[in-house]
């Protein structure tokens, strides 16, 4: 469903990313972790087209959106969940859901689409009149993985999905991922906790100083000793 060849990626001179190379097939849920500043939000970005100083292929469904602006790659469903939500505060959550219906793609089925992400999300159907900036970060992010849907996402990408919730949420969060696999999503996520996303992902790459350092099933590297070592303290 989405491939990824030789990337790398540049901030001015400063080079990010090395020659990566990645795949998510359909239906599976794909884990990046790595220590902060590996270049994982940079990864996310450069998928998205919200980073231009790039090179290499990023092949979706067997077709090269690489040189497609943002916008289209929304269109054609690639769909970004960005680090600290992005919400509009001062605009209601249906308002911030209506928003991500705005592709040409996405409108016809704007009404359908609501309510499949309330049958998801039924909090959002509680909260829809709220402003989003009133609700707790675990609802907010619950707003923005709705947003994303809205747009009808066939891969869909998170970008630290878990950062600054509770517990509980934390918990809500992934078994929500879950659930949106078994609902036929793609998933590429980024995230800080390792274990969580190790349990949950079918496949996981290690991500060390912009370079792609171990790859393989998500349980089976939380095993690996040299990951304990590195990324779990243990």
């Amino acid at each position: 469903m989405l491939r990824v060849e030789k990337l790398n990626a540049f901030y001015g001179p400063v080079q990010v990313l090395h020659g990566l190379d990645l795949t998510v097939a359909a239906g599976e849920i794909v884990g990046l972790v790595g220590a902060n500043a590996a270049g994982k939000s940079t990864l996310m970005f450069s998928l998205a087209g919200l980073r231009t100083t790039y090179t290499g292929r990023i092949v979706l469904g067997g077709a090269p959106i690489d040189a497609l602006p943002a916008y289209d790659r929304v269109a054609h469903g690639l769909v970004l969940v960005p680090e600290r939500r992005r919400l509009f505060p001062f605009m209601t959550v249906l308002e911030n859901l209506e928003l991500g219906a705005y592709s040409q793609a996405a409108r016809p089925h704007v009404r359908a689409t609501l309510e499949q992400t309330f049958a998801l999300l039924p909090v959002l159907r509680e909260r829809q009149a709220q402003r989003a900036g009133s609700l707790s970060g675990g609802e907010q992010q619950m707003v923005a993985i709705g947003r994303a849907l809205m747009a009808r996402p066939k891969v869909l990408l998170l970008d630290e999905p878990t950062e600054g919730l509770a517990p509980i949420y934390v918990k809500l969060l992934f078994d929500l991922i879950v659930d949106l696999r078994q609902a036929g999503l793609t998933i590429l996520i980024v995230e800080q906790s390792v274990h969580q996303v190790l349990l949950r992902a079918d496949r996981a790459y290690v991500l060390e100083n912009g370079r792609i350092v171990m790859e393989g099933q998500g349980k089976a590297l939380l095993d690996d000793e040299r990951l304990k070592v590195a990324y779990l303290g243990l």
